[in-house]
């Protein structure tokens, strides 16, 4: 009898679940658009009630579209996007809206740990620098704003605990999204007081989750939530993943030669290694799904969100059925590369340098064209990357290709310019759902289908297309990477 797991993502729009048999082929699968709230400048939110019932209904569409025995589901696990912070009450309920890592409400409070040195002292505990989007700097603002909301605190969570929390009514924080929250001491990769102290928010020691691994399984699904999402009754709910850790098991990163470049809201570019980078020089260390591992990140809002922003402020809305990542490669494949010299600086969720940037299409007159306009966002959104991409080359210089993920894989010409900019060659993985592929693997290595990731990965980890750069494009690339560079620099003082 065939085996299935369920892979479920909460990303930065949509909330996806699918059905995986034991080779990792799709089987069923259903998403529904999340609503995003903005109560004010700076803020993103989410209803978290509403959150559950959207996971819900698409679980239960899922395993519906499927067709398959429902008693033939062996686990499931979640993955989400990581920072933002989802409380829960010790009234037994959501205790505020939960709060997405696009929120950046906190930047004062970050700069204030600056000023006064608290992240210097504490970097050599949580290896990694604050940001605003982190936990510990959102729950620092609560205490400060909403403090009968802080008061309240019974369970910190993030968004695929919360989802797994209401599937199974058992609170656990694992360990690849609760890593980087600027709350766990790396080296022990459990919680510390002396952090909490740092922060003054030793309040809350009881109110952080018992910490679990990627493929421990971390509850099974309660009566009720079977009554709402179809899955039996007693089935096996894996700790799941920060969803850049799922989809990066999902392309089978598994060693330090392939860097891992991720193209949505966020634009995640990393690798992993068996010591943590320690000089400052990238931001992020977290603790990766695999053991002995560490997840070296370098990463910021400007990516293919970017795109679609234009896309819907911008451009025609396409023929129903009509890809729009197909009209945007039809439009930039008719420009060459240097044909225009508009630069885009993708900050309109933010920037990776500043949080009080914008952005901008610099360079413009009267003969440019929207084709033109196009190709300006894709270079702009890769420049970027590529100014994350430099921070980690500087530690690594093995890397024989990207497996490149997110939007941009769907778009073949955006996809062979990724190639072209950075230089290496770039490998699309077969599945299009890898943050729900990569957290089903988690929930068959937990129920023993799996030996390891390792396994789990030769077995269902394909390569669709290899793309491999045009090296007679290198010198103009590099040319607008710098003006690009130059650019970002000169406005810095503006903002």
């Amino acid at each position: 009898m065939k085996k299935y797991f369920i892979g479920i993502d909460n990303g930065g729009t949509l909330c996806k679940a699918v059905v995986f048999d034991e080779q990792g082929n799709s089987v069923g699968k259903a998403a529904e658009k999340l609503v995003m709230l903005t109560p004010h400048s700076g803020h993103t939110e989410r209803d978290m009630n509403e959150l559950w019932r959207v996971n819900h209904r698409v679980i239960r569409e899922a395993v519906r579209s499927s067709g398959i025995n429902p008693g033939q589901i062996k686990g499931m696990a979640c993955a989400g996007h990581g920072k933002g912070l989802y409380l829960w009450g010790k009234d037994k309920r959501p205790a505020r809206n939960g709060i997405v890592s696009t929120d950046t409400r906190a930047g004062n409070v970050v700069a204030r740990w600056l000023t006064e040195g608290v992240a210097e002292r504490v970097f050599p505990l949580t290896q990694q620098s604050i940001m605003a989007c982190q936990q510990v700097s959102l729950l620092s603002w609560i205490k400060e704003h909403e403090p009968n909301v802080y008061e309240n605190i019974e369970w910190v969570f993030s968004v695929k605990d919360y989802i797994r929390f209401r599937l199974t009514g058992e609170a656990y924080a694992e360990i690849t999204d609760i890593s980087g929250s600027n709350l766990v001491n790396l080296t022990t990769r459990q919680y510390a007081d002396e952090i909490l102290e740092m922060f003054s928010l030793q309040e809350l020691q009881d109110a952080l989750p018992p910490i679990k691994g990627s493929a421990e399984i971390c509850g099974w699904v309660t009566h009720e939530a079977s009554l709402l999402t179809g899955v039996p009754e007693g089935t096996p709910v894996a700790g799941g993943m920060f969803d850049i850790d799922a989809c990066a098991i999902a392309m089978d990163i598994t060693d330090d030669t392939h860097l891992c470049v991720i193209a949505g809201t966020w634009g995640i570019n990393e690798y992993i290694a068996r010591k943590p980078v320690l000089d400052r020089s990238v931001a992020m260390n977290s603790l990766y799904c695999m053991e002995g591992y560490y997840l070296i990140e370098e990463s910021s809002p400007t990516s293919a969100g970017n795109l679609e922003w234009f896309i819907s402020t911008f451009l025609d809305t396409p023929e129903e059925g009509k890809n729009p990542y197909a009209v945007c490669d039809a439009l930039a494949s008719r420009v060459a590369p240097d044909e225009s010299e508009i630069i885009f600086l993708p900050y309109i969720f933010g920037s990776n340098y500043n949080p009080d940037a914008k952005s901008c299409l610099l360079g413009m007159d009267s003969h440019h064209t929207r084709a033109q306009v196009v190709r300006s966002v894709y270079e702009g959104i890769i420049y970027c990357h590529l100014v994350h991409i430099e921070k980690l080359l500087a530690h690594n210089t093995g890397f024989t290709s990207i497996r490149l993920a997110g939007g941009v894989a769907k778009a073949e010409f955006w996809a062979q310019m990724f190639a072209d900019i950075i230089g290496l060659p770039v490998e699309i993985i077969e599945t299009e759902e890898l943050g729900a592929q990569g957290v089903a693997m988690a929930a068959g290595v937990a129920v023993g289908e799996y030996d390891s990731f390792c396994e789990a990965a030769k077995k269902i980890v394909r390569v669709k297309r290899r793309l491999i750069p045009d090296q007679s494009l290198k010198a103009v690339y590099q040319k607008k990477f710098q003006r690009y560079k130059e650019l970002s620099q000169a406005l810095d003082g503006l903002w």
